[in-house]
């Protein structure tokens, strides 16, 4: 699958060919990509894939989970110049694309580490780039939530509008889903969560709820379903995410780690 996609991605941009190939042969070469703001790596699967592919040597001084700093050098490469400034795009905009991603990521894990809560990615990814985008929130610290429809049953309020009895369903989606196969149900206030315990989920997803709320969530859920995971998503951002931290749920959710995630600056550089 890398390969695949570090092969489109590398189409995408040569298009027809490299006219700056068509003008002089080619000549050893070699590089740097330097840090220019500070950061977390991610990308290195497949810049190695790319590298490989189109014949460059690459060696990393930091590598994918690593902190870097302004200043640093992230990788040195080898290759003839053709090969090198043919791939120059695609290699930084791999990085920067899932370093930025890992970025956030780390942000939002380090200020709720102290609280052994874990952070969870979602399903808002860019088309087609999903694993890519996941693959960067787990090099950040966090933990991917599904990847698709087939990993686990999320009853959403979508879903909900158009089912009448939830325990019902619950219980005959138990025998179709795989044995494996989680069954979260999202829940706006305390009345639907405690329904959603009682149809017999494994998870209920706090959602857009308050970190008071939440509390409540919390505290029915010790009292009466302790075996019963609870995420709280919604309103995360790295101003509130600490208040959730502290209510006692199982994991966070945030869309923001991919969709927020500004892009830091690395460049690479002829020697």
């Amino acid at each position: 699958m890398i390969e695949k996609f570090v092969k489109e991605a590398l189409a995408e941009d040569v298009g027809r060919g490299d006219l700056y190939a068509l003008v002089e042969p080619a000549v050893a070469a070699s590089a740097k990509i330097i840090a220019k703001s500070s950061g977390v790596v991610a990308g290195v699967k497949y810049v190695d894939a790319l590298c490989k592919m189109e014949n460059i040597e690459v060696k990393w001084l930091k590598n994918d989970t690593e902190s870097f700093h302004n200043g640093e050098i992230i990788a040195e490469f080898c290759a003839d110049s053709h090969a090198m400034l043919r791939c120059e795009r695609t290699i930084l905009d791999m990085l920067l694309h899932a370093s930025s991603i890992a970025t956030l990521t780390r942000k939002y894990v380090d200020i709720i580490k102290p609280y052994g809560v874990k952070l969870l990615d979602t399903r808002k990814t860019r088309p087609l780039l999903r694993v890519f985008e996941k693959y960067a929130t787990r090099c950040g610290g966090a933990v991917n939530h599904r990847m698709g429809l087939d990993d686990s049953l999320m009853i959403k309020d979508t879903h909900l509008k158009t089912i009448e009895d939830l325990s019902a369903y619950i219980a005959k989606a138990r025998e179709l889903i795989p044995f494996t196969a989680k069954i979260e149900v999202e829940a706006e206030t305390l009345w639907s969560a405690q329904e959603a315990m009682q149809a017999k989920c494994d998870i209920v997803m706090c959602d857009n709820m308050t970190p008071t709320q939440v509390e409540e969530v919390v505290t029915y859920r010790n009292e009466n379903y302790p075996h019963i995971l609870l995420e709280a998503s919604g309103n995360i951002s790295l101003d509130t995410i600490a208040s959730y931290a502290t209510t006692g749920v199982d994991a966070i959710s945030s869309g923001s780690l991919i969709h927020q995630a500004n892009w830091i600056d690395l460049s690479m550089k002829m020697d």
